[in-house]
Formats: C-alpha cells, structure tokens, sequence
C-alpha cells in the first residue's frame, strides 16, 4: 500500500476491552440432513489458549453473537440451520495446521478467523486446496490474502494501520522513534515493518530497532538499548500477554517516551497487568461502541452488550469482536447469494458482497481484503481505554 495522506477529526471518550468466555458446537455435514434437520457448518479457526488466546476468545464471541442473531438462512425453498464448528489453533503455527485440517475433515462450508496472522497464513493453504473459502476477522498483514483467492478479511492492513501510526507521531510531535518487535512473529515484524517506512517518509528518524524472542519475560536488556538512544516515542506492536510486561519494564527503567503500538493493545488485561504503568500508551483499532458506523452498528453494540451480560462478562465492547460478528456476516451474505452451501460457490460469492458491517461498509477488493480506510486511535486514560480520534485515507 502506499502512503497516504492522513485526516483526523473529532474527540469521543470509550473504555476497554473484555476477556470472554468460550464453549463450542457442531452440526451434521454441511448443507446435509443431521438429527437436527438441514445443517450448514461453518468453521471457526481461533486461539483460545497460547499467547493470543485471551484477543481470540473475544473473536470468538462476536462469531458466536452473531450466530444467535442470524441462525438460519434460506437455500431455495429450504431453511438450514447454521452451525459453528470451532477448533483451537493455540496461536501456534503448527498447531494451526492441525486446527485447519480438523475444520477440512468436518466439511464446513467456510471458515472465520484467526486472531494472529502468523496462524492465518500456515492455515492459508489448507484452506485453498481444500477449496473453502475463509474470512479473517483481524489478521492484518498482507500475506495472509496475497496470492491465496480463497481467504478474505473484514479488517483493515497493516501498511495502513503502521501508517496511521507514524502519522499520529508525527503529527503530536514525536520525531524520533525506536521499534521493538517480536522476531519470527508476522503481525509484529511486518506492522514494526510498516511503521518504520511511514514514518521515515514523513520525515522521521527511526533511532533503533530491537527484537525479542517469543515467550521472552525479561526485556530490560533491549529497553535499555533503546533507552540509551532517548527516542520520542517506542512502537512496540505486540501480543496481549507481552505488552504489558514491555511496558512495566520500561516504566521500571525511567523511560518517559510515548509507548505506542497497533490493534492487539487493545485489551483490558493489558491494562489489568500493566497498571498505572500503562497511562498515556497509545493504540489503533477498528471500532469504537460510541462512534457507531451505521444502524447495524447500533443495533450490535445493544444487543452485544446484552449477551455479553447474560454471559457474565464486562459490557465493553472489544473490537475484535465486532469484527468476529462482521466476518459472520460476510459468510452469511455469501451463502445467502450463492444460494449454496459448497465452498467454491460461496468463494465466487464473497468476491460481489458488500453490506453494513458494525465496523463500517464492507465489500472485498481483488486481494480479498476489505475496502476500508478508517481506523480509531486512542490512549489509556484513568486506568480506561479513551477515544482520541479517526483516521482516514484520502487519495
């Protein structure tokens, strides 16, 4: 993608995200006649355990939500049933193979997910052999469509979203900056990636680059590195359960630069572990509960706040969630215009749907990625997650 002017507007004020719950179902084969009478599967390929389990329950229950709201569909003069077959990749790349390959042998019609691009593109293969189309919901780098015709995303791209990173630096002064990122992790290295081209072009210098191996607890070594540089701001694009050590850390050492990162910060146990610590951190995401896009919107952020209370759960909206509950619908429109329960159809399907999304309008370009140019930025606030502003592209 490249660079982009950026626009910013307005102020508004939201709270955190909720870790969920989890449960599971499955069905009869898809499109064929079980004891609960014509069923269609669909896949749902998600963390619930490993690094990323706490961003992927939240996935989860956005899918399972919409689920409940859009239960059945008509194929002809027929109504089947949709149900959710969902598997546990365990953010792990090889355990995402095996996940995949679960989903193949149950015959879904298509899948939604994962949290994690990393596992989104081990499993990206398996998908498209098999002929089964799937949907992310917030895996952002760009290699999780490129060349694969078969996965498709309702989320925005990591070119985007490190770009509007390197504007809100910019533009709030931040002239400096060191990366810190997760080595061999795609959705870390590539938005730690995408920042550091953005910001360079806008004029900034990017002072130092440090890694961190993947369930590394002690950081002091690399932070005090970048520290001994003075940078203005660290981008440190990273997992829930990482972030809050990074920032504690760093706090510890008497960093004051702005700690800034991309859309997996956004989670209440980021702050729960990080404390006062995390004050002032700064974040994108895809959806804001008090910014709602359209009426589909406000008919979620109502309804959700309901089932997440009948669940027992924080009635703060996550955005992953919002964005589980739209690549729902994305299946659910395909299916319904295909008038088709097989994998191929609904692929071919997916390619001419656009529709009103909880995160805005959403159709798919050539690359299968959704044709979106907004993104929210806000900051820990008073022990809370604060809107500060949108974003968005202009030619």
């Amino acid at each position: 993608m490249k660079l982009k002017k950026i626009l910013s507007f307005g102020l508004a004020v939201t709270c955190a995200a909720s870790l969920a719950a989890c449960g599971s179902s499955s069905g009869a084969a898809a499109g064929g006649s079980g004891a609960g009478g014509n069923v269609i599967k669909i896949g749902v390929f998600e963390p619930t355990t490993g690094e990323n389990g706490g961003g992927g329950y939240q996935e989860v229950l956005g899918i399972r939500y919409a689920n409940e709201t859009h239960k059945t569909v008509k194929i002809g003069d027929t109504e089947y049933t949709i149900e959710l077959v969902e598997v546990d990749n365990k953010s792990d790349k090889t355990e995402a193979v095996n996940a995949a390959n679960k989903l193949m042998g149950e015959k879904v019609s298509v899948v939604l997910g994962s949290y994690g691009s990393g596992v989104s593109i081990a499993a990206g293969q398996i998908f498209a052999d098999a002929k089964v189309p799937a949907i992310g919901c917030s895996c952002t780098n760009p290699q999780v469509t490129q060349g694969n015709e078969y996965y498709f995303r309702v989320c925005f791209l990591d070119p985007f979203q490190g770009t509007v990173m390197a504007n809100y630096a910019m533009q709030n002064g931040y002239k400096n900056a060191a990366i810190l990122t997760q080595l061999g992790d795609d959705y870390s290295s590539g938005l730690g990636s995408y920042f550091k081209t953005a910001f360079e072009e806008l004029g900034g210098t990017v002072v130092d680059e440090e890694q961190f191996q993947t369930n590394q607890t002690d950081f002091k070594a690399v932070l005090t590195n970048i520290k001994a540089k003075n940078p203005d701001v660290i981008f440190a694009p990273s997992s829930i359960t990482t972030a809050p050590l990074i920032i504690k850390q760093a706090r510890e050492l008497g960093i004051e630069s702005l700690l800034a990162a991309g859309d997996t910060w956004e989670n209440s146990t980021i702050i729960d572990n990080a404390g006062s610590d995390a004050e002032g951190a700064v974040l994108s995401t895809f959806f804001d509960e008090a910014e709602p896009a359209n009426a589909e919107a406000e008919s979620f952020i109502k309804g959700f706040k309901e089932y997440l209370k009948k669940n027992d759960q924080s009635d703060i909206i996550p955005a992953v969630s919002a964005l589980g509950y739209d690549a729902y619908l994305a299946a659910y429109n395909a299916i319904e215009k295909a008038q088709s329960a097989d994998g191929e159809a609904i692929k071919e399907a997916l390619k001419g749907v656009s529709y009103d999304g909880v995160t805005g309008a959403i159709s798919f370009n050539e690359e299968g990625d959704a044709n979106k140019d907004m993104a929210f930025i806000k900051t820990v606030k008073d022990g809370a997650f604060q809107f500060l502003t949108t974003t968005t592209i202009s030619g």
